[in-house]
């Protein structure tokens, strides 16, 4: 093994860094402060676990969670002085990724002019899906195409000086000659082996006590937002929504076909989950937010997992996403029992044509409002997921999508313009044109300055992003839904509404309109 030629110096480093950047502020300007979740980098926390279980030294820096700037965080990566720097680039949803590029540049930029002896690893989503164009853009060594866990071991093992060994590392982009090079992918991790390879968060290595929930998550614990973990109970989706790119690491690395990613569903098995929750049980935590792209789907899965919690009784305060043609009324009393609070719907659009346009499903507006009803009614509260700039949105249709939104009045409600993710259907397509698409990483998100989603066949990108915004406050300053707050949550919490609404959002391209 390499290692062992090494030396006694190089047996003495740290092996693998692994590190969240932090671009939080940028994002979510001053949104950031006090209402922006502040994560456990999930991601980050499973390979860290994956390369100690190998045998490898391993820490997390966690810049976001200790408010380190792209200075402060090359500075303490020099510190450690890690073999491998893997810089994890995964956002708060799954179709983050490309926006917290925006801090894995500037990390990276630090890196490269004061510390360029670190050697440099790109994992994720981003990454996967684009991974020439990030090696290309990049002041980073190496990207790694896939998952990650497979690339990751099998780096650590060779010289990343030696471009001959470099070339046996399955699923990694590196240059030689500076020419850039890559490797067939690695192998996707078996489902009988996930909870082997992955066996669960390296908890110990995450400072616990600097995260904290979504401001709407803590309505129902009190408002507060401490005592915050994030879980995985599973990989991936198996749906193919045009606008998502979950699927982006977990495919055959093949993005000329946008279904590569079909098929590549897994689940840890109950047994295992329920060690992570007695885990962070013991830890104290409270607030967790089950991270699955589709945890209401599986219904052997997801109903063991949520029997067992009912007997042991946690007390957790648990949010998790589902759809609204993956709910079924009988499911409800369980859920409810066994601590999910809140249920994140994706119910994208009001226009029943929208909704076919982007492969979301045939859910009727029926549907929709029944089944929120009986949400409500077994006690869970609802987050309402809304998507203005969809392809075949005009003004009417997104007028139909508030609408709907307004007369649902759901706990909560996120509304998000279409943009073209790296990894997205939405993204292939925009390809043709890229004009069309954000100059900026930054401007992939939904809350910068810089955030610029995608025209529609009938509205230009300022025009769906304008309606956004008054949407975004039409709903959550409407008389009705803060009386609902008030009548389900107290006063303090329709206050903290009504603080959050007063902070407006600044937009380049409307104030260039």
């Amino acid at each position: 093994m390499v290692r062992e030629l090494l030396g006694d110096y190089k047996m003495s480093q740290l092996d693998v860094l692994f590190i969240h950047h932090n671009a939080s502020r940028k994002i979510y300007q001053g949104l950031s402060k006090d209402y922006s979740a502040i994560e456990p980098p999930i991601w980050a926390a499973l390979l860290a676990n994956y390369a100690r279980n190998k045998g490898y030294s391993v820490k997390i820096l966690d810049c976001e969670a200790n408010n380190l700037d792209a200075s402060a965080s090359a500075k303490k990566i020099s510190e450690y002085n890690p073999r491998l720097s893997v810089i994890v680039v995964y956002g708060q949803q799954p179709s983050a990724s490309t926006q917290n590029m925006e801090g894995v540049r500037q990390l990276s930029d630090e890196i490269n002019s004061s510390h360029n002896h670190l050697k440099t690893l790109l994992v994720g989503l981003h990454p996967s899906a684009v991974s020439r164009k990030t090696m290309e853009d990049e002041k980073v060594n190496f990207v790694c195409q896939g998952e990650g866990p497979y690339t990751i071991s099998a780096l650590l093992e060779v010289d990343m000086d030696d471009v001959n060994q470099l070339s046996k590392v399955p699923g990694l982009w590196y240059r030689t000659d500076e020419k850039i090079k890559c490797t067939p992918p690695a192998p996707l991790i078996s489902q009988e082996n996930l909870h082997i390879e992955l066996p669960g968060m390296a908890w110990d290595l995450l400072p616990m006590d600097k995260y904290r929930t979504s401001n709407w998550h803590a309505m129902s614990n009190g408002s507060d937002k401490g005592s915050f973990a994030s879980i995985y109970t599973s990989l991936g989706c198996p749906f193919q929504c045009s606008f998502c790119c979950i699927n982006a690491p977990f495919g055959n690395n093949n993005l000329e076909n946008w279904n590569y990613g079909r098929n590549k569903f897994r689940f840890w098995n109950t047994d295992f989950i329920m060690e992570e929750f007695e885990k962070l049980h013991k830890m104290g935590i409270k607030n967790i937010k089950i991270a699955d792209e589709m945890f209401v789907y599986n219904k052997k899965h997801f109903l063991d997992i949520c029997n067992k919690l009912i007997e042991k009784d946690y007390g957790f305060n648990i949010w998790a996403y589902a759809r609204i043609d993956t709910v079924k009324k009988e499911y409800l009393e369980t859920l409810k029992k066994a601590g999910v609070n809140w249920l994140a719907l994706g119910i994208e659009s009001g226009n029943g044509e929208v909704r076919k346009g982007v492969t979301k499903g045939k859910f009727t507006e029926v549907n929709i409002r029944t089944l929120v009803g009986e949400i409500q009614h077994a006690g869970i509260n609802v987050i309402g997921n809304y998507i203005f700039g969809l392809p075949d949105d005009n003004l009417d249709s997104m007028q139909d999508t508030l609408d709907l939104a307004v007369d649902l009045n759901c706990e909560f409600s996120n509304f998000y313009c279409a943009m073209a993710y790296p990894g997205s259907k939405l993204y292939l397509d925009a390809l043709s044109d890229p004009s069309v698409l954000p100059e900026q990483y930054v401007g992939f998100s939904q809350h910068s300055y810089e955030s610029k989603p995608l025209p529609t066949n009938h509205l230009t990108s300022a025009e769906v992003l304008r309606f956004r915004d008054d949407a975004f406050l039409t709903y959550h300053e409407n008389i009705d839904y803060l009386e609902m707050i008030e009548r389900k949550f107290g006063s303090t919490t329709r206050a903290e509404i009504e603080k959050m609404t007063k902070i407006r959002l600044k937009r380049k391209i409307l104030d260039e309109a």
